[in-house]
């Protein structure tokens, strides 16, 4: 994607996960709103796009952070809200080992509290070391955590599988995580 191009699909991210009301669009029950509508909306903002960027950027997106309903009408964020919605995600059995990456100042809080969802509707965890690594590297000096999902799941702890094949759970306590001795590139 071009730079301008990841701008505006990071913008997509601010108002389909957390502040649909900046661009004075309302999410539907299950985080969708009508492409006409958020088009409108962001040409108001002075971020306006055509139809075709927009599909453009959905499907040119590595990491799928966006669906369009079958019908190409409605558009939400996969995962990631902040504000209240209910994506209908079903329980689906998660791999053996799965990862999440994050910064080196938040494994201390990690090692006494797990992995809490915090302001999110769920921790994300990643199915491959390079797709959590890309995302923990956003947030500081790389730490990849390994979690035991095939323990977590045969203790009753539920998992849910987006369309981008993140998994997502409520929380991960501490004795299913595995600490790295160091940080990434130590």
């Amino acid at each position: 994607m071009s730079k301008s191009d990841v701008q505006l699909s990071k913008f997509l991210s601010l108002v389909l996960r957390h502040k649909p009301d900046e661009i004075g669009i309302t999410l539907d029950e299950a985080g969708w709103v009508p492409v006409s509508e958020l088009l409108e909306a962001l040409h108001r903002a002075g971020r306006g796009m055509l139809r075709e960027q927009l599909v453009q950027i959905v499907s040119g997106s590595d990491k799928q952070r966006f669906a369009l309903s079958d019908d190409g009408s409605r558009i939400r964020a996969n995962q990631g809200h902040s504000v209240q919605v209910e994506l209908g995600y079903e329980p689906a059995e998660p791999p053996e080992m799965l990862f999440h990456g994050t910064s080196e100042k938040s494994v201390e809080s990690i090692r006494h509290d797990g992995l809490q969802k915090r302001k999110r509707h769920h921790v994300h965890l990643s199915p491959t070391r390079q797709t959590a690594a890309a995302v923990g590297s956003r947030h500081g000096k790389l730490v990849l955590l390994e979690v035991r999902g095939g323990a977590m799941h045969r203790d009753g702890f539920a998992f849910y599988r987006t369309p981008n094949n993140v998994r997502l759970t409520d929380e991960v306590p501490v004795k299913y995580v595995v600490f790295p001795d160091r940080a990434v590139g130590e």
